[in-house]
Order: structure tokens, then sequence, then C-alpha cells
């Protein structure tokens, strides 16, 4: 199913807030500062952002916040599993704040990202990695990426 920022079946994709990004933080066992939840929030509110996005959208409330404490933010939050990295090949790393499994849909002529949940390809896709295991590859996650156009063009 093929969701955006407008959708809210599942309760996806209404916006966090300030206590729900606080809480976030604290489950993953990080200190909760100011600037990480304006990141957090600022990542929330972004469909499948740049980090370079993502400076401008923190600096409207912390001015003097530099793009190096934004990107060891990032890492953080990545090493600890509160967001995941995006990376389109060709394109500039892009974090995504949605941790519940889904894919990705990704339009190359202007490099949108669109998430596309379908739990039926998740699991056909892991029940055939079970029965034809990949030699010396412990599976982890899956994470597929459909190349296309959309054919309203609004998107």
């Amino acid at each position: 199913m093929f969701l955006n920022r407008n959708d809210s079946e599942k309760g996806l994709y209404q916006d966090m807030t300030k206590k729900e990004a606080e809480e976030r933080l604290r489950k993953a066992g990080l200190r909760v500062t100011p600037q990480r939840v304006a990141v957090l929030l600022a990542l929330d509110g972004s469909n499948h952002p740049t980090a370079e996005l993502l400076i401008r959208k923190v600096r409207k409330k912390y001015s003097n916040i530099s793009a190096s404490s934004i990107y060891h933010i990032l890492d953080t939050f990545i090493e600890n599993g509160v967001i995941n990295r995006v990376y389109i090949p060709g394109d500039v790393m892009r974090f995504d704040a949605v941790l519940e499994k889904h894919h990705h849909l990704y339009n190359r002529e202007n490099n949108r990202i669109e998430d596309y949940f379908d739990d039926k390809l998740h699991d056909m896709v892991r029940n055939y990695l079970k029965t034809k295991p990949i030699p010396d590859f412990e599976l982890e996650d899956i994470k597929i990426k459909l190349t296309g156009k959309f054919k309203n063009k609004k998107r």
C-alpha cells in the first residue's frame, strides 16, 4: 500500500509531537536535549530529507547550531535505531523517521522518494529467502527500492 504524508492509515504520518519525540529518544536510551528533539521533529515533518534540508529547518529555531552537530545527532540516531538512512545511488544521503517495515518508491525524474507499505511483499521475500538462503549471508532486514515514474505528475 502506498502512503504519503496525507494518509493516516495505521496512524502513520501523523506529525510527531515534542512529547513523542522525547519518548522515542528515551526508549533508544538517549539523553533528551532540545537540539535532538528539534532534529527529530524536523525529520519527522519531512519526506526523506537530506542533511542539508534538516540543517536549514533546525536552524530556524536554533540559529547557532553547527552543521557538524546536526550530522553528529543524525549519526547518533542511526546508531541507536531512532531513524534510518535511505541511500539512492547518484543521490545524496537521505533520512527516514518511519521505523515500521516498508519499502521505497523512487522517482528518478525528480528524486522523490515515497514510502510503500506491503506486508505481503515483505513476507514473500523473507519466506523466499528462507527457502533459498544466500550463502555466507545473514539477513537482517529487507528494504526494496522500486524505481519508476508516478503517473500523477503532482507527486
